[in-house]
């Protein structure tokens, strides 16, 4: 990890959390694309999807504890 404070390590947390939730969105919908076209290239999409959210995920994840340990440090810094 960078040295960052503790708010930009929130920040990129909400930001990779926001990443998450779109990437999941557009799973959901390659989903129901797969569902109801039965096309294997909207799976393909969805599974791309979903893996792109799990690593955004695991960065929120990442600097939400960094964020965490900067505060209990005291400095914020």
């Amino acid at each position: 990890m960078s040295d960052k404070s503790t708010a930009e390590n929130m920040l990129d947390a909400a930001k990779a959390k926001v990443n998450e939730a779109a990437d999941r969105a557009r799973e959901a919908a390659h989903d129901v694309s797969h569902a109801v076209t039965g096309h294997v290239s909207d799976k393909a999409k969805a599974l791309e999807d979903r893996a792109k959210a799990e690593v955004h995920n695991a960065e929120a994840h990442a600097e939400y504890n960094e964020g965490k340990r900067e505060a209990q440090d005291g400095d914020g810094h």
